[in-house]
């Protein structure tokens, strides 16, 4: 047989190709560290009436520092009795956005810090009800907003959940503009900061500017009489989702389905009734919304095995 002469330079660049890939596949963010969409958590042991992280408002005094520009909601910013800053978010959206936040980072996204104050007086400003506190600690550094389709996560399973997520609780205000970069010391969080049109109507078509007839924010009697998976066949799932960047929600597979009914089927029905509970919802509306995300979840499992009903 004759031997098979081999540049010593074609060598090396193969070599250094094995090297390269992996170096690329480890990603970093736009700050060098490490980024984070999704982790694995314990599901069945999320306190989901507490919520993520391990700070509460001290309420035993408000000081009022500033108010918060832009956004469908007032918002002002405040110091509690430890002196540590909170966003107050005032009006219809506060429920919602708590308990959507409760209900992600149960299955392990990264998220804000929030609390639903049911009375709350702000120095200078008056009293409300129902008002979303969302912490902001002194070591998590809010960067600018990561934008859908330019991510480290673009085709990954947690990208795909998370999109599937928007359709399971209809924010249909998906907009790059409500999403942050959350800087710890060691990792780069993608998060999403505004969910307060959350457990409503999501809009009635998809024809640009029209898809906003219908739509609803933090309505359990609309969310409940909405529908959510459309079709589930030739391992494709298709899901009902009028609106902002709805091109991004399509080309789901029954495996990204698969992937998220499972995340979402571990919550027991006392850690969704606590989702609702923690937002202040009424007996009633807990009820309602507790059945409606268990149905949900069924749907998204039968999905995964391609037969909707």
């Amino acid at each position: 047989m004759r031997s098979v002469f081999i540049p010593k330079f074609i060598v090396a660049l193969s070599l250094a190709a094995f090297v390269v890939v992996p170096a690329f596949a480890q990603k970093k963010g736009s700050t060098g560290k490490r980024p984070v969409l999704w982790e694995p958590v314990d599901i069945s042991q999320q306190d989901t009436l507490a919520g993520p992280g391990d700070i509460q408002p001290d309420l035993t005094r408000i000081t009022f520092v500033s108010q918060e520009k832009g956004g469908y909601s007032t918002k002002y910013k405040i110091k509690d009795g430890q002196g540590r800053t909170w966003v107050a978010k005032i009006g219809k959206e506060a429920q919602s956005e708590t308990a959507a936040v409760r209900l992600l980072s149960a299955i392990g996204y990264k998220t804000d810090y929030n609390y639903l104050v049911p009375k709350l007086m702000i120095p200078g400003k008056g009293v409300f009800t129902n008002v979303r506190l969302e912490a902001r600690p002194e070591d998590i550094k809010r960067g600018d907003p990561w934008k859908w389709g330019s991510t480290p996560f673009e085709h990954t399973r947690e990208m795909q959940g998370l999109k599937l997520m928007m359709a399971f609780i209809n924010n249909w205000d998906m907009k790059s503009a409500n999403n942050v970069l959350l800087e710890t010391p060691d990792t780069e969080e993608y998060a999403i900061s505004d969910l307060g049109v959350a457990f409503g109507k999501t809009g009635s078509n998809g024809l640009p500017l029209f898809w906003r007839a219908g739509r609803s924010r933090n309505d359990p009697q609309g969310y409940a009489k909405t529908k959510f998976v459309k079709s589930a066949k030739n391992g494709k799932v298709s899901v009902v989702f009028n609106g902002k960047n709805r091109s991004r929600m399509h080309n789901f597979t029954t495996a990204d389905a698969r992937w998220l009914a499972d995340k979402l089927s571990q919550l027991s029905d006392r850690q969704i009734r606590d989702i609702f509970r923690a937002a202040n919802y009424s007996p009633s509306e807990v009820d309602l919304l507790t059945r409606t995300v268990k149905n949900r979840i069924d749907q998204l499992e039968r999905a995964g095995d391609s037969a909707v009903r």
